[in-house]
């Protein structure tokens, strides 16, 4: 994990301003501001298209009674596709555009269902939270509260709701 935030943290903003000032150099500067605006338009005009796609899909999955598996996949792709796009830089850019891109998504999706399918069988699916509500927000409620979730498919570790009060 520490080896990704270095990456994500450390390489990945000096990878953007070595290009950005290699693009600089070749066709300008404001050439390459604009360049940058521009791919951050069409990223968002195809974060709406292929979202909307991908929402209307998985509306039709549900409307037939299935679990629309493959489009939340397709959607969080998009997602964090969109979030790359709006990241100045060449690289980002061009990681956010494959993964907004339908042929090259499918590449990545096959390889995210796998990684999620290993998270699964492997008894990360579920997780506990720790909320610390601190009284903000008008709920009336001071310190953390503690918040577990659990898997339908194992009803006996299930907390009991509405239990003796």
């Amino acid at each position: 994990m520490f080896l990704l935030l270095l990456v994500l943290f450390l390489v990945t903003p000096i990878v953007e301003l070595y290009l950005i000032v290699q693009v600089a150099g070749g066709v300008g500067l404001l050439n390459t501001i604009a360049l940058l605006f521009l791919v951050s338009a069409v990223g968002a005009w195809l974060v709406r298209r292929e979202g909307l796609g991908i929402l209307r899909r998985a509306q039709d999955e549900m409307a037939q009674g299935r679990v629309p598996g493959r489009q939340l996949v397709d959607g969080l792709l998009v997602l964090f596709g969109g979030a790359l796009m709006l990241t100045p830089g060449f690289a980002t850019d061009a990681l956010g555009l494959s993964l907004l891109f339908p042929p090259t998504r499918a590449l990545l999706r096959v390889v995210a269902s796998r990684w999620f399918g290993r998270r699964m069988s492997d008894g990360n699916s579920t997780m506990a939270w720790r909320v610390d509500l601190g009284g903000h927000g008008g709920h009336g409620h001071e310190g953390p509260i503690d918040v577990e979730s659990w898997r339908d498919d194992d009803p006996p570790s299930r907390p009991e709701l509405g239990g003796s009060a």
